[in-house]
């Protein structure tokens, strides 16, 4: 009978077991919806395909929808409302619909562009990282590059969402290969000094095998010859971006957002 009774908890037991572990992947494809409204043709299948899985595993990371948004026809609408219109109407957002969400909105139209966050979005990617975001994108839109354009802006969306709110991400301590250099310098004098202290001690010094009673040196002295001073211009600024200006706004739903917006 007390076998019969531990064989039934054990089962329960690895009966909810199996339970939760089935659920875990459920959760996961509830948030594995579209990505990329490619509504002008920017992209091929492919193209789409590969953006579509980029953006779902960053948006699992970051806790934050992040989403590309192109079209031919704004519908007599300005960009921003446009975009407002289709995050309102489609219930956009990773947590809860009208939720976490970063934004890119191509206007081929008027050849604009708009970078966007809602909620966590808006915190993490305020108006002067959208503004920095969409300065980097440009370039590639006005060559029409769009997949490379589409795949740096989840990629930058990603990188600044890891950074705490408030905090410039361009300064050279995020830089990757700042980064790297830094490691290999540490690594470097650490080397340098385990080896020098594993050697012996040098005793002698340059007075040790000098005779100073039949030295010929009567004197010794330091000549200040000349200082050389070489100028050169400081190198000129240069815009990436084509012109623009940053700003977010609320939507007709009442959501409120960061932005940047500009041509290309």
């Amino acid at each position: 009978m007390k076998t019969q009774l531990r064989v039934k908890k054990l089962s329960m037991i690895l009966l909810l077991f199996f339970i939760v572990i089935a659920m875990q992947p459920v959760a996961a494809v509830e948030n594995m919806h579209q990505k990329v409204y490619d509504f002008a043709g920017l992209l091929t299948a492919s193209e789409i395909a590969e953006l579509e899985d980029i953006s779902n595993e960053y948006s699992q990371k970051r806790q934050v929808d992040i989403i590309i948004l192109t079209t031919r026809d704004t519908q007599g609408k300005d960009v921003v409302q446009y975009m407002e219109d289709f995050y309102d109407e489609n219930g956009l957002g990773f947590d809860k619909p009208h939720g976490n969400t970063a934004i890119l909105t191509i206007d081929m139209e008027h050849r604009e562009v708009y970078v966007a966050g809602f909620y966590k979005g808006e915190e993490y990617l305020d108006d002067s990282r959208c503004d920095l975001i969409r300065r980097k994108i440009t370039p590639d839109l006005s060559d029409g590059n769009y997949y490379e354009a589409f795949h740096s802006f989840i990629k930058l969306s990603y990188q600044y969402m890891g950074i705490r709110p408030g905090v410039n991400p361009e300064i050279i301590l995020f830089k990757a290969w700042f980064q790297i250099l830094t490691s290999v310098i540490i690594a470097s004098v650490s080397v340098m000094a385990m080896a020098y202290n594993s050697g012996g001690r040098t005793t002698a010094g340059g007075a040790t095998y000098l005779d100073a009673s039949h030295s010929k040196i009567t004197d010794r002295r330091d000549m200040f010859v000349r200082t050389d001073i070489t100028k050169r211009r400081k190198p000129s600024n240069k815009n990436n971006g084509g012109g623009g200006s940053f700003g977010g706004g609320v939507s007709g739903g009442g959501h409120s957002h960061s932005g940047s917006r500009g041509s290309f």
